[in-house]
């Protein structure tokens, strides 16, 4: 919808964003992994001035069941205001969510009243591959142009996988981002350096290997992703790949600096098949060419066999599985979930090639099962996973599942979703918010995390 003044949680820049109102509502993805039931949209209080704080105040059902909600993301946002492809007078407003199984789009009203959310069009996965050629709808983002969204495989099923684009406005499908799209077969997250007119992809693998859990001779075999692929945004054009290696599957989440002027960011790599370690690695630019290094490993914990699923048993050893990340918008602290052992641990990132543990805290784990001082029912299972940071860097949201088919090879008995924050110390550190924490009802399990007005991780800018 057109605005005559652009939308007031448009910033021109990272910094002017970080003193943006508090968020006072939380949008979640909920999904039913035995697809009996319709996903939906839940709408969590998050103002801790409110007799609902911690609780779910509204929720929209997809109309159909088996969609599998994973990510989502905004309609438009701070990128609107960059002076390359500017579209100041539209409004922060519709929720694109995407189903990952189903391939269908929903574009979810969030006005007039943000905490009953409503669905105003769905795009079946027949447009969309007619359009765009693409199926398994993964991540959204409000780009200055257009609405981007990745899939990770072609009409088939297969590879590749790839970016096509939304109108900001009508949501129509306008097709694929690609024009030369080099050696790139496999894609899981995407962001960019508006800055530097960069655009990087990262890899998971195509559905076969994914959406009946992780296959483990793919995984040992190394067939899952395990690059970085660099494009030009402008021309839409492969630049560079960089491959980590036999040893690192499944090269995860992307996190570029926020300030434009800054090329580098981070990203997580799951797993090491030479020790179940996890990393983090900082990607920059080096010359006239980009360069990845590891800036943190997080080691395997011993374990006893009988506690572990038939997946660790044999190597005696919890793995972090490390399946998000996220950046406050300073640039200066990141945070890391360890959706296997259970923590969520902040680095300060001030050097991105030299990060230093700052703060960490445990809750479920696959073997620590560690509680919450407001969890009613003692040990929790899962762990920290999709993970947003509010504006001003001070409050951090997670929830505990990651994927309907990978959850119970870590998680044989199940999980009971719930979500937490944390309360962040300017210096560092981090805490429990001891009186928030959402015991997911029955039937759904909790994913992506949207805050109101935007995150650390909805918005790009184009001003320091």
């Amino acid at each position: 919808m057109t605005t005559w003044r652009p939308d007031p949680s448009f910033y021109p820049s990272p910094r002017m964003a970080a003193k943006a109102p508090k968020e006072t509502i939380a949008y979640v993805a909920a999904f039913d992994p035995d697809r009996q039931r319709p996903d939906a949209i839940a709408v969590i209080d998050v103002d801790p001035a409110s007799a609902s704080y911690s609780q779910i105040v509204g929720q929209v059902d997809m109309p159909n069941v088996g969609d599998e909600l994973h990510h989502f993301g905004w309609n438009a946002c701070s990128s609107c205001l960059c002076p390359n492809a500017p579209h100041p007078h539209v409004e922060r407003r519709y929720l694109v969510v995407p189903g990952l199984r189903s391939s269908r789009l929903h574009i979810v009203d969030t006005k007039p009243d943000p905490r009953n959310p409503r669905i105003v069009r769905v795009i079946g996965p027949s447009e969309i591959a007619d359009r765009a050629n693409y199926s398994r709808l993964h991540t959204i983002h409000c780009g200055p142009e257009g609405i981007y969204v990745n899939a990770l495989a072609d009409r088939d099923g297969n590879a590749p996988g790839g970016i096509f684009l939304l109108d900001h406005d009508s949501f129509d499908v306008l097709g694929q981002w690609e024009m030369d799209r080099g050696p790139q077969r496999l894609a899981y997250d995407f962001w960019w350096h508006l800055g530097h007119d960069t655009m990087i992809t990262s890899e998971w693998g195509t559905p076969d290997t994914f959406e009946n859990g992780l296959v483990p001779e793919v995984l040992l075999g190394s067939n899952y992703g395990r690059k970085l692929h660099f494009w030009d945004l402008h021309k839409r054009k492969h630049l560079q790949e960089i491959d980590f290696g036999e040893e690192h599957q499944l090269v995860f989440e992307l996190r570029p600096a926020h300030d434009p002027t800054k090329a580098y960011g981070f990203v997580g790599c799951v797993i090491s098949l030479k020790d179940l370690s996890a990393s983090i690695w900082t990607w920059y630019r080096d010359g006239d060419q980009w360069a990845a290094k590891k800036v943190i490993e997080i080691p395997a914990e011993p374990a006893d066999p009988d506690l572990l699923p038939p997946v660790l048993k044999d190597f005696k050893a919890v793995a972090p599985l490390v399946t998000d990340i996220d950046l406050s918008m300073d640039d200066r602290f990141l945070y890391v979930s360890c959706w296997g052992t259970g923590d969520m641990i902040q680095y300060d990132v001030s050097d991105p090639l030299a990060p230093k543990e700052t703060g960490r805290i445990r809750i479920g784990g696959i073997v620590s099962r560690a509680t919450h001082p407001k969890a009613a029912n003692g040990a929790l299972n899962g762990g920290p996973q999709m993970v947003e940071i509010s504006r001003d860097g001070k409050r951090i949201y997670f929830t505990n599942s990651l994927y309907g088919a990978i959850d119970p090879q870590f998680y044989p008995d199940g999980i009971d979703g719930w979500m937490v924050k944390l309360d962040a110390g300017d210096n560092g550190g981090i805490s429990f918010d001891e009186n928030f924490f959402v015991d997911w009802p029955k039937g759904h399990r909790p994913h992506q995390v949207r805050l109101e007005g935007g995150d650390c991780s909805s918005d790009s800018y184009c001003y320091p």
